[in-house]
C-alpha cells in the first residue's frame, strides 16, 4: 500500500509578492511626502526666484557702473534718486502706487524706472513671481552715502531677500 504524501504548503512570501509590497509602500511614501507640504514647496520655489532676480539687478547695476565710468556711474545708472530713499523699482512710466506694490517704499512716488538707464544689460527687468501690475517689478532698491545698493523682495514669503553690493 503506497501512501500519497502531499508536501506542507510553503510558509512565508514569494519573492513577487515582497516587491509589489515594496512597490506599493514607495509610492505611498512618495505621495505623502508631496502631499504634506505643497504650498510650502511653492513658496520656496517663488523666493528662490526673488533672490535669482535681485541678484541680476544688481549685477545689471555694478556692469553700467563699470561700462560707465565717468564720475558719476550710480546717477547715470540709477537715474534721478535720492540716497536714503527706498525706491520700488519699475520699468515705464510708472511714477505713482509704488507703496501699495512695495510697502517698504518710502512714498507711493517712490518709484524709480530702471527700464531705460538699465537697457543695455536687461529686454526687461525681472519681475516678482506673483504677477504684479504691468510696470511693476516688486523690487525695492535702496543706496546709501557709501555707495551701497540695497536690492529687497518686496513680497518674499519666507525670510527677507536682500543683497546688497
Amino acid at each position: 500500500m503506497s501512501k500519497n504524501k502531499l508536501a506542507p504548503p510553503a510558509k512565508g512570501f514569494t519573492l513577487i509578492e515582497l516587491l509589489v509590497a515594496l512597490t506599493i509602500i514607495s509610492i505611498l511614501s512618495a505621495v505623502v511626502l508631496v502631499a504634506l507640504k505643497p504650498a510650502q514647496r511653492l513658496s520656496d520655489s517663488r523666493d528662490a526666484k526673488r533672490a535669482q532676480d535681485i541678484n541680476q539687478v544688481l549685477t545689471g547695476i555694478h556692469e553700467c557702473v563699470i561700462d560707465k565710468n565717468d564720475g558719476a556711474p550710480m546717477n547715470t545708472c540709477l537715474g534721478t534718486h535720492s540716497e536714503n530713499v527706498t525706491y520700488e523699482i519699475v520699468q515705464g512710466a510708472i511714477s505713482s502706487g509704488c507703496d501699495d506694490v512695495c510697502t517698504g517704499a518710502t512714498s507711493d512716488s517712490s518709484c524709480l524706472n530702471l527700464g531705460t538707464t538699465l537697457s543695455d544689460y536687461f529686454i526687461d527687468l525681472p519681475s516678482d513671481p506673483s504677477g504684479l501690475t504691468a510696470g511693476h517689478t516688486g523690487y525695492s532698491l535702496k543706496q546709501y552715502p557709501n555707495g551701497m545698493v540695497v536690492v529687497e523682495a518686496c513680497a518674499a514669503e519666507g525670510s527677507p531677500i536682500k543683497v546688497s553690493r
